[in-house]
């Protein structure tokens, strides 16, 4: 089986994110391997264990990326293929939704892993763009993943309950952080992952141009600051006015 997960580099998520003129993230500061991605490349590995095959790290971002993709292959990702080109900088979904596709259609995988949404974005909107342009379908908010032959099964929890769905391969599932605990990089995976093969090509190699973006970014604002709570004193009554307070909130 070929797995190709899509990993990416973001803003440390223990660090202050600042915001540049453009209102677009910071990337100055320290930048590290996707959380949300490191579930996925622990479910790639695991599914490579129990029914064998090659797991591909595929991302795009600029050259320091390289070390996203690293610390995938030294968890025993097989190889990478990175992605970078000046002209993708600023990128929105879409065009990387695009770019992302022509670069994992040359692998022509039988399953592809992507987080939910990745942390610096949070849009999640790439995996079900790239299943789109791929021609896969998609199973999305899986917790859980069974393979059985060209069947892939995804048990989900959604807001209105438990869902087992179940698809074809080749096709696109979007994993949650329950999907699994990613694993320590040993010393013999960290020494191992410098060998590792981590091809580079451009957006004009894979035949993708940039063009007008599909999503602009108005203004940003501060989340609403958080209002204190009211206190009900035990005063024989606090259960009635509990009760009121959670039939104003449509509780009960």
């Amino acid at each position: 089986m070929k797995i190709v997960v899509t990993v990416k580099q973001v803003p440390d998520p223990n660090s202050t994110l600042t915001l540049e003129a453009d209102n677009t993230i910071s990337r100055e500061k320290e930048v590290v391997l996707d959380p949300g991605d490191e579930c996925g490349v622990e479910e790639g590995l695991q599914l490579k264990e129990a029914h064998g095959g090659e797991v591909i790290l595929v991302s795009m971002g600029p050259e320091r990326a390289r070390d996203a993709i690293r610390k995938g292959l030294s968890m025993g990702a097989d190889r990478g293929v990175l992605v970078t080109d000046p002209s993708l900088e600023g990128a929105d979904a879409l065009l990387t939704a695009r770019v992302l596709a022509a670069a994992i259609k040359q692998e022509q995988p039988d399953l592809v892993i992507c987080a939910t949404e990745s942390y610096d974005g949070s849009t999640g909107m790439v995996p079900p763009m790239l299943a789109e342009l791929l021609g896969f379908p998609q199973l999305t908010f899986a917790k859980k993943v069974e393979i059985d032959g060209s069947t892939v099964k995804v048990h989900r929890q959604t807001a209105d309950g438990y869902q087992v769905v179940e698809a074809s391969t080749p096709a696109l599932i979007s994993v949650t952080a329950a999907i699994a605990e990613p694993r320590y990089a040993s010393l013999k995976g960290i020494m191992a992952a410098r060998s590792k093969e981590i091809k580079q090509v451009s957006a004009s190699d894979l035949g993708v141009e940039k063009t007008e973006p599909a999503e602009t970014i108005e203004s940003v604002a501060d989340a609403e600051t958080r209002k204190a709570g009211e206190v009900i004193e035990d005063d024989g009554k606090a259960v009635d006015k509990i009760v009121q307070v959670l039939a104003a909130a449509k509780v009960l």
